[in-house]
Formats: structure tokens, sequence, C-alpha cells
């Protein structure tokens, strides 16, 4: 087994030339495609610092310069690697069924006001406002992870307002002047959509609560009858619930809480600390003037903790209604992976170690950091995975499923709604270490 991925990993090298191979023609000269694997060569080694300095010092290089004016002043489009990069991701990990797009941001926190688009913001990695740059994120994903790995394919730099209103502070960055103010939603609409017309393979899309919340991000998956499971906020108003009888006191979605009579444990994906098991509850629902698309259903998925039974999640699946939903914890379980290529961008990769400030060599960067990022994670998903020592569930799972949870039932659709109803016994959770 270790000889066989010592192996593996010597083949590494071989593969990343084929891959500098087929991004080549990005470069006009021989130069800057030189330094892209140099580049990309030290942000894959376990560098203590990855900026210009350490990444021209692993290279070789007396100075940065070289590094430095391919980033700041190449004449090349990073939007023409990114989609390579999206294309080599997809050549390993596309699937029409199983592939997921997931769409989050991430933070780059950063000193000073030069950096284009730095403002106090939102951190989600600290949870307070912290002086920072914003990405939204696209990336690609298998349901089942035994089968894919997951790593980015799309970005965009987020350009606050206070940005977008000062003309001579966006010409400092250097700023194209066609780049006009965009919400975050919007810009993750314009990331599926490159998607869609770079024909990526996909049959869901995963996204979060800061995205989900968005009637225009729903609206644009229904439109183009596309599979989806979105966080979505507690307050999410309800039209009606087709299984609850009276309808009164039933507007929104933290109501149905309370209204639950069968709850599953299952666990949506594996993590750091074992298997991430949660008690889940099904509805399904109508929304007020939102129809799902023809041969659609809505159905609310409630995700409480075994540990703290009183932390929730509310997620709004949009499939078939014949989808099981065991398949939809699945792809609610796959936000955790645009996380995991966060965290590795920022650790593995250096992602928010860059020192340059204008536009063009921030989105060099983030290019670059995309395309050894892609190259890592596809690798090692063709990597041996090592059999799982989790013991089963001890209540009925994928391989066994519980038939009044499956496919057309929706375990609270035929659950009685009257005061004599009871809930369903919850089975004992296997002792993993707990979700993460």
């Amino acid at each position: 087994m270790l000889d066989d991925v010592r192996a593996q990993v010597e083949s590494w090298t071989w593969e990343l030339a084929g891959w500098l191979d087929r991004v080549a023609g990005v470069f006009a000269r021989p130069e800057p495609r030189v330094l892209l694997g140099q580049m990309v060569a030290g942000l894959l080694l376990p560098l203590p610092k990855k900026n210009a300095w350490t990444l021209a010092e692993a290279a070789g290089h007396s100075h940065p310069g070289r590094i430095q004016t391919f980033l700041c002043r190449g004449a090349w489009d990073a939007g023409v690697l990114e989609a390579q990069v999206r294309d080599l991701v997809v050549e390993v990990l596309g699937d029409q069924q199983d592939g997921v797009l997931i769409v989050d941001d991430t933070q780059l926190i950063k000193k000073g006001t030069k950096s284009v688009g730095v403002a106090p913001q939102h951190c989600g990695s600290t949870n307070q406002i912290e002086n920072c740059q914003v990405i939204v994120m696209l990336a690609y994903a298998r349901i089942c992870q035994s089968q894919g790995g997951h790593a980015f394919i799309g970005h965009r730099l987020y350009l606050p307002e206070r940005w977008t209103k000062d003309p001579a502070r966006c010409a400092a960055a250097g700023v194209p002047k066609d780049v006009v103010f965009a919400t975050r939603p919007h810009q993750a609409l314009e990331l599926f959509d490159e998607a869609e017309c770079a024909n990526v393979p996909y049959g869901w899309i995963a996204v979060g609560g800061g995205y989900g919340q968005y009637r225009e991000v729903r609206d644009w998956a229904t439109d183009h009858a596309r599979r989806y499971v979105m966080a979505v906020p507690s307050n999410l108003a309800l039209a009606r619930v087709p299984s609850i009888g009276d309808q009164a006191g039933v507007a929104k979605v933290s109501d149905l809480r309370a209204r639950a009579h069968r709850w599953e444990r299952r666990s949506c994906g594996h993590g750091a600390k074992g298997e991430r098991f949660y008690d889940w509850a099904f509805f399904t629902i109508t929304l007020p003037g939102e129809p799902p698309a023809d041969g659609f259903t809505h159905t609310l998925m409630i995700r409480r903790s075994v540990g703290e039974p009183g932390e929730v999640a509310y997620f709004l699946a949009h499939a078939p209604h014949e989808t099981p939903t065991t398949t939809m914890i699945e792809v609610a379980g796959t936000l955790w992976r645009i996380e995991e290529c966060n965290e590795q961008g920022k650790d593995l990769i250096g992602l928010d170690q860059h020192q340059v400030r204008t536009w063009t060599a921030f989105h060099h960067h983030v290019a670059v950091c995309m395309f050894a990022h892609a190259f890592a994670a596809t690798r090692k998903n063709l990597l041996t995975a090592p059999a799982s020592t989790d013991p089963p569930p001890s209540n009925p799972g994928p391989s066994d499923p519980d038939p009044t949870i499956q496919g057309t039932h929706r375990g609270n659709d035929l659950a009685p709604t009257g005061p004599r109803a009871r809930p369903r016994p919850r089975a004992p959770i296997p002792n993993t270490g707990g979700a993460n």
C-alpha cells in the first residue's frame, strides 16, 4: 500500500508537466510558461510563507522581480487560465448526475487600504468585521466523496460600493472602467451562467445560507430546471404545507419544527472526526409566488444537532418528487466541500498570502492558486482511499432505506398531525466522535 502511494506521488511530477502543457496556449512566450510552472511548484511545497520572495527563492531566483512581473504586468488573461482549470477539473471529476456546483465566499484579511477590493467587511473565519477582500468562489464536487474530490472552477472579486463609487481609487488599483457594482448573489449567478455556457456536467446545486436566502438565486435554478439544496433562513415564508390540515400557525419554515414527528438519524458525509450524523425531518411545502419547475417539488429539510438539539438548520430542496431524501442529505453535505476548498486554498496553497494590490495582479494570483489547488485536489482524489473504520449506523442507512422517508414519502407528510401524535424514537448515534 505504501509503495503504491509513493509511486503515485512520484508520478505527480510528470502529471504536473502534462497539466502545464495543456495550459501553455494561455501564454504567448515561453518565459511566462516557465514562471507558471515554478510558481505552481512553489505553491505545492510546504513553505512557511508563500509570497513573491519565498516562491522566487524556491525557484532559485535571486530576487522576486520575475515573479512580480509575471503577476503584476504579465500579458496573459487570468480568465482564460481559469477556464482551462475548469476543463481540467471536469475531466477528472465531471459527472452529469452526481456533479455538484457549490457557491460560497471566502475572505482574505489584509492590512492597509490599497489592495483592490479591501474594505471593512464581515469575515466568516473570525465571524466579525475585518479589513479584508471577499471572493465569491464556485467549486465542483461529487455527491459521493469516495468517487470524486472537489476543487475551485470559478471566482469573482467582490468590489464594495465604496470602491465602485470612487473612480480615482479604482483607477489607482487598475480596475477596468467597465466594472460596476454587483452584489454577491449576482456574482454567484454569473458563475452559474459561466458553468452552463461551458457545458459543465452537473446534476445539483448546493448553496449556503448566505446565498440561499435570496430569491434570485433560487429562481435561477428553477428557471433552468436544476435540482438544488440551499440553506434558507428560519423566517422563509410558507404558502402551504399539504400534509397539515390546519394551516393556522404555519407561516414560516421554523413553525414546522414543532410539527415534525418523524426524525431520521443519518450522516451527510464523512468529516475529520468521522461521519457527520444529524437528525433530519422532511416536509413537502409550497412557497408563496415561487412555484417549482415542472415535475419538481419543494421539500423542506430540517437538520437538528444530535448533541445540541437546540441547534437547528433549514434547507430547501428543489427536485423531482421521487428523489430519495438520502440523496438530498448527501447534497446538503457537499456544502462542507467548499469550506474545505477555502481552507486548503489558504492553508496549503497560500491564497491569502499574496502581496499584490492591483486588479490584474490579484486575478493572476487567484488563477494560479486555483490551478495549483485543482492539481493537488485531483491527485489526492486518485490516491487509494483507506477503508473506513467507522461502525455502521444503528438506524437504516442508504443501503437499507426506511420506506417512510424515501422517494415519494417525505416522512412527516405521512406523520399524524393531531394532538395524539407522538415523535418517532431516535436511534442511538454511533460513537464516532460526533459531527464536526
